[in-house]
């Protein structure tokens, strides 16, 4: 072998050696992505219509439901921080599995809470599944190890119907958030936020559709922020 030959070959494996790093950086940045980015996010990232449509949305039906850790900020007071975050992700794992598991959308943590939407045959009956498996795991679960005596418990609101989905946020910042919002997704925050502990609150309109396959319980009629009239509210038992 020459020395040109010689040379050719070195960069040959020079330029394999970086495509190999720049694969496994790839695979590692990907990875890490999957952590903060739900999944049929990320797959729609990859797809042909990502670019074109990143300032896109689009009407859908839908259901969405908030789901809120129960006096949990009181844990902050009496522990340090990261056994407040350890055990804040416990529960959030718990929460996140039953989501899934009914084919649900992380759409966002909010603090101590979670916001999920359910799209596709059956949305509300597969929320309302998931979040009474959310509710009963997580009433099973004992007292927080520490100084605090926390029993963890939910408030839950959930609520269906037309909203809109796509990507929310600044072109300065660089930065967009693909989400739904509307009516149907506030009445669901205004639910949760009426809701009692391991209670799940639902529409008059929503139980009309669900009676049949759930045990549910007339609350009453409830006055929200921006609402003109007062709204019908049930609460799921199971």
């Amino acid at each position: 072998m020459d020395f040109n030959d010689l040379e050719i070959t070195i960069e040959k494996t020079i330029r394999h050696v970086r495509q190999i790093k720049e694969t496994l950086q790839a695979i590692r940045e990907n990875n890490i992505l999957r952590m903060y980015v739900d999944e049929n996010v990320l797959n729609f990232m990859h797809s042909r219509e990502f670019e074109s449509s990143l300032l896109a949305n689009e009407n859908m039906e839908g259901t969405v439901a908030f789901i809120d850790i129960c006096g949990f900020t009181a844990i902050s007071e009496t522990e340090p921080a990261d056994k407040v975050v350890g055990l804040l992700n416990e529960y959030f794992d718990i929460m996140v599995k039953e989501i899934i598991q009914e084919k649900g959308i992380i759409d966002k943590f909010i603090g101590d809470a979670i916001m999920a939407v359910f799209k596709g045959p059956f949305h509300l009956d597969r929320a309302v599944d998931a979040c009474l498996a959310i509710r009963n795991t997580i009433d099973a679960l004992p007292l927080a190890i520490g100084n605090s005596g926390f029993k963890p418990h939910v408030s839950i609101g959930i609520n269906s119907g037309e909203m809109v989905t796509g990507n929310i946020g600044s072109s300065t910042l660089r930065r967009l958030d693909h989400t739904v919002i509307g009516d149907a997704v506030n009445i669901a925050a205004r639910l949760q936020a009426a809701a009692g502990v391991s209670q799940i609150l639902i529409t008059e309109t929503n139980y009309k559709l669900i009676k049949e396959s759930f045990v549910c319980e007339k609350v009453g009629d409830m006055q929200f922020k921006n609402k003109e009239s007062k709204i019908m509210v049930y609460e799921v038992k199971s």
